[in-house]
Parts: structure tokens; sequence; C-alpha cells
């Protein structure tokens, strides 16, 4: 049985975990959650998103949404994406995310290895922290159950592109449909998708 989560990562400050989705993606937005969690909180089914199937995500969303101090979603779209490149737009999401809290954190928890400064707010990058520590995990769920629903919408625009299973990751369905019907007004140029670069193994993308 795997260790469960810490709660926090110290008691003293107030702290705000911070995870980003679809940072790999062909297309769509990247979207980042900051969230701050009471002292003690625990949910059974959590974890790091991609370890989490669908139906859990869902219900984890409703329960971290009601029983944080604080959270925050926001996004970078695709544009701002190809224009100041995907790493610093998922540090600006997070940015976003952490301007719009009710409460302000004095630490902050940031999943990966690198990070911009938010204010004069110190902060800590953990590899792998979605799976380490509960703030980092509940912004990974809110963050990864937004974007989903919002490339599902996108779906609806354009459906050749299977976004409502591949939610914009590079699956051989997606890679198969760009081939067969070209870049669409969603898709990240600054990603350089070139079909002719690719083999046929299965890229694994997928969150």
């Amino acid at each position: 049985m795997e260790d469960p989560l810490r709660s926090h990562y110290q008691e003293e400050l107030v702290e705000a975990g911070c995870d980003e989705a679809g940072r790999g993606c062909y297309a769509g937005p990247v979207f980042a959650a900051a969230v701050i969690l009471p002292q003690g909180f625990f949910h059974p089914l959590l974890n790091d998103s991609k370890q989490v199937a669908v139906d859990d995500r869902n219900t984890l969303r409703a329960y971290i949404e009601t029983h944080a101090l604080a959270w925050a979603v926001a996004r970078i779209d695709h544009d701002e994406i190809d224009r100041i490149n995907i790493l610093k737009a998922s540090f600006k999401a997070m940015h976003l995310a952490l301007d719009q809290l009710a409460l302000r954190p004095r630490l902050l928890l940031i999943d990966g290895n690198r990070f911009t400064k938010y204010r004069r707010v110190p902060h800590r990058c953990i590899v792998r922290g979605d799976a380490l520590f509960a703030s980092i995990a509940a912004a990974s769920i809110l963050a990864k159950t937004r974007r989903d629903e919002y490339m599902q919408g996108l779906h609806s625009e354009f459906p050749q592109y299977c976004w409502d299973s591949n939610k914009g990751y590079g699956t051989k369905e997606h890679r198969d449909a760009i081939e067969q019907f070209g870049l669409c007004k969603y898709h990240r140029k600054s990603f350089n998708i070139d079909p002719a670069r690719w083999g046929q193994e299965e890229l694994n993308f997928m969150e």
C-alpha cells in the first residue's frame, strides 16, 4: 500500500500547491491551478491526476472545491503559448491562478523542477510533487478536470481530431487526423508538428 500524501510541507505558513495540465499537448490551452488546503485534509482517492480514474477525478474536483480554504484555476491559450513558449505559459497560468486566490499564501509548492518567482512569495519546486503533497495533487485534479472539460467543448467544433478522448495530446488517432486534415486554429504552431517526422510507434503523451 502506498504511503498517503502529506497534508502540508510545513505547518507555520499558509501554503498553496500549484500544478498545470496540458503542457505536452499539440492543441488547446495550458491550465494551472492553485489550492490552499486546511490542516489534516484527506481524501482516499486523492493522487496525481494521471493516476486517478476520470469519474474519481470529478468526485475529487467537487470535494476539493468544497473543502479547500481557497482555490483558483487559470489558463493560457494556444496563441499566447506560441508567442511566449509553453514553459513561460505554464508559469504564467500558475501566477494567474495565484492572483485569484481569496487567501494569500506565504509559501508555494510547485510541481516540477523550475518556476518563475511569484511576487515575493518563497517557493519550493518538488519533482513528482503531485504524488507527495495533497495540495499539489489537488491542484493537478482541478487543472486536469477543467482542461478536459474545455477540450470537450473544442471537440464539438473540430470532432475530426478526437479531442473528446485524447484531449489534444499526441496520440496516434490525433496524429492520424493531423496527417489527414492538417492543423486547425487551436493547434500550437510553435510545437513544429510535422507528420513527416513521426514514426509508427504510439507516443505516450496521455495524462
